[in-house]
C-alpha cells in the first residue's frame, strides 16, 4: 500500500528536484537523439517528454510502477504530434515483447530501481537489433571524499527520496549488462551538491 508520504509529499519534492534547470539540461543531452519506437524506463512525471523530437519518434511507451507519477506523466507537456502511452510496470519485469523497440531511454532511473542488473537485462531484451539505450544517470562519485559522504548519507536519503541510491556505479552496471558504449561522458552537474551530482550519460548498444 502506498504511504501518505509517497502519495502526497514525495511527488512534489521529486518534481522540484528533477525539473531544475541543471537537470533539464542533462535530459536535453540524450533524449532528443531517440528515434523510432521508444521505451522510457521509469517515465516518472514525464519530464523527458518535452525533449523528444516528434519528427524522429513514432511512439513513446513509458513504464512506471507509481500511479501518482503516471498520472503526472499523462498530463506532462510534450511536442505536438508526439504519440505517448504510459503503462504500469517495473523496469525489472517489463510487460513488453522481445526486440520491439528502437531505443530505450533511461534518465535518473537506475538510482531508484530495486535491482539494476535485471532492469538493464530487460532493456537489452526489448531492444531490436541495432537499437540503443540512451542514458543519463547520477551515481557513485569517482572521488574518495564525495563517495564517502554518499555512503554516509545514502541510508537516510533512500527513505526520503523514494528509494534513490547515491552509490550505484552507472557505467559499470551498463557495461556489465552487455552493452558497449558509443558515447560516454561524465561530470558533476552544476549547482547540484556533489553527493548527488555525479552524472554519467551517453549511448550504448547491446554487444
Amino acid at each position: 500500500m502506498t504511504s501518505l508520504y509517497d502519495r502526497w509529499i514525495l511527488p512534489p519534492l521529486l518534481k522540484a528536484a528533477c525539473s531544475s534547470p541543471a537537470i533539464a539540461a542533462q535530459r536535453a543531452k540524450v533524449v532528443p537523439f531517440a528515434q523510432g519506437r521508444v521505451l522510457e524506463l521509469g517515465i516518472g512525471m514525464g519530464l523527458n517528454l518535452a525533449h523528444y523530437n516528434a519528427a524522429r519518434v513514432t511512439e513513446v511507451i513509458g513504464v512506471d510502477p507509481s500511479p501518482e507519477l503516471r498520472a503526472l506523466a499523462q498530463a506532462a507537456p510534450r511536442p505536438p504530434g508526439l504519440s505517448v502511452r504510459v503503462e504500469d510496470g517495473t523496469a525489472e519485469a517489463l510487460p513488453l515483447e522481445d526486440a520491439s523497440f528502437d531505443a530505450v531511454v533511461c534518465t535518473f532511473t537506475l538510482c531508484s530501481v530495486c535491482a539494476p542488473p535485471p532492469a538493464l537485462a530487460e532493456a537489452r531484451r526489448v531492444l531490436r537489433p541495432g537499437g540503443r539505450m540512451l542514458f543519463c544517470e547520477h551515481g557513485l562519485s569517482p572521488e574518495p571524499g564525495p563517495a564517502a559522504w554518499q555512503r554516509r548519507i545514502e541510508p537516510v536519503w533512500k527513505r526520503l527520496a523514494g528509494g534513490c541510491h547515491l552509490t550505484r556505479p552507472v557505467s559499470g552496471l551498463i557495461a556489465d549488462a552487455g552493452f558497449a558504449f558509443e558515447t560516454l561522458e561524465r561530470r558533476y552537474i552544476p549547482k547540484v551538491p556533489r553527493f548527488a551530482g555525479w552524472c554519467e550519460w551517453g549511448a550504448a548498444r547491446p554487444i
